[in-house]
């Protein structure tokens, strides 16, 4: 299995560049209306983009593995998990990435990474405790396909300038609290209202844009899985069990975790109260009978 073969459907790819083509025409429109409302000089405002940018590139494996408490292990120290991943590494044609395990008794497992080079898969004790063999070979292979797709890569891209847009939300927030709302460039509309509107707006269509990335991601990190395994019931059974025995653990613990819900294979809150267009995964029923679909088509039965 090549790396190219991950999770690729034609028609999945085609809603995640045309929801990526909005999202880039979404912040060009953003980046006009600064530049006219705020007179920054483009020199500035790239240096700005492009360092911040570049922090949460060089950082973004460091800093989930560190927000989820996730402790990097040795071959010695977890010799039956390392093996699952070398293996299925090699089928992938991926690098080994740092195996990592996060000390909470909440089933889970994410992957993270700027790229297949310097990335890592953490799981929790809970999972690999609750999880049969093949059904935890279906979870790293969900995302070794993550790894394999970057889309550790690509979410930071597409949630960058939503978080610049939150920020600057704040600014004109704060701008029209202690300035006064007076100043303008024309004795109109004050300016910190009009980066605040347009701040704002940027940010909630992104958002929502934004998750509808996510959940392509999560269905293009299903199909990973099933192709790589040969195997979709594994994964199918995995996600099962994962949500099922969700409803079992203590709410304190889910909320020492759920800071990690969007890197998660599957939220520590399984049913969102938004509904899907805000949730960050697509809803469990619709992952399997996806993967049912293809497992139908590989000619593997499901139960």
């Amino acid at each position: 299995m090549k790396r190219k073969a991950f999770g690729r459907d034609f028609g999945l790819s085609a809603r995640m560049v045309t929801t990526s083509f909005l999202l880039g025409a979404l912040y060009v429109v953003f980046a006009v209306v600064l530049f006219q409302v705020l007179n920054v000089g483009l020199a500035p405002m790239l240096l700005i983009v492009v360092g911040l940018a570049a922090f949460q590139y060089f950082t973004s494996d460091k800093l989930a593995l560190r927000a989820s408490g996730a402790k990097v292990v040795t071959p010695e120290q977890a010799p039956e998990l390392h093996a699952m991943v070398e293996r299925l590494c090699a089928m992938a044609d991926l690098p080994k990435p740092r195996v990592a395990i996060i000390p909470t008794d909440v089933p889970n497992a994410f992957a993270t990474g700027r790229s297949p080079k310097h990335s890592a898969v953490a799981v929790t004790e809970g999972l690999w405790r609750r999880l049969e063999p093949q059904e935890i070979e279906g979870v790293l292979a969900h995302e070794l396909a993550h790894i394999g797709n970057r889309d550790v890569l690509v979410m930071t891209l597409a949630s960058f300038f939503a978080m610049l847009a939150a920020l600057l939300t704040r600014f004109g927030l704060y701008g029209g609290m202690f300035s006064g709302g007076n100043r303008s460039r024309d004795g109109g509309t004050p300016v910190w209202l009009i980066i605040f509107v347009v701040s704002l707006l940027t940010y909630v269509i992104s958002f929502v844009l934004i998750r509808m990335i996510s959940r392509y991601r999560e269905y293009a990190a299903d199909r990973g899985s099933a192709l790589l395994t040969g195997a979709p019931e594994q994964l199918m059974s995995a996600l099962q069990k994962i949500a099922s025995d969700m409803i079992r653990i203590p709410q304190r613990d889910l909320r020492e975790v759920e800071s990690m819900n969007a890197f998660f294979i599957i939220p520590t809150s399984v049913k969102s109260s938004l509904g899907e267009l805000f949730a960050t995964h697509p809803p469990l029923e619709k992952r399997l009978a996806r993967l049912a679909a293809i497992a139908q088509e590989m000619g593997r039965p499901v139960q």
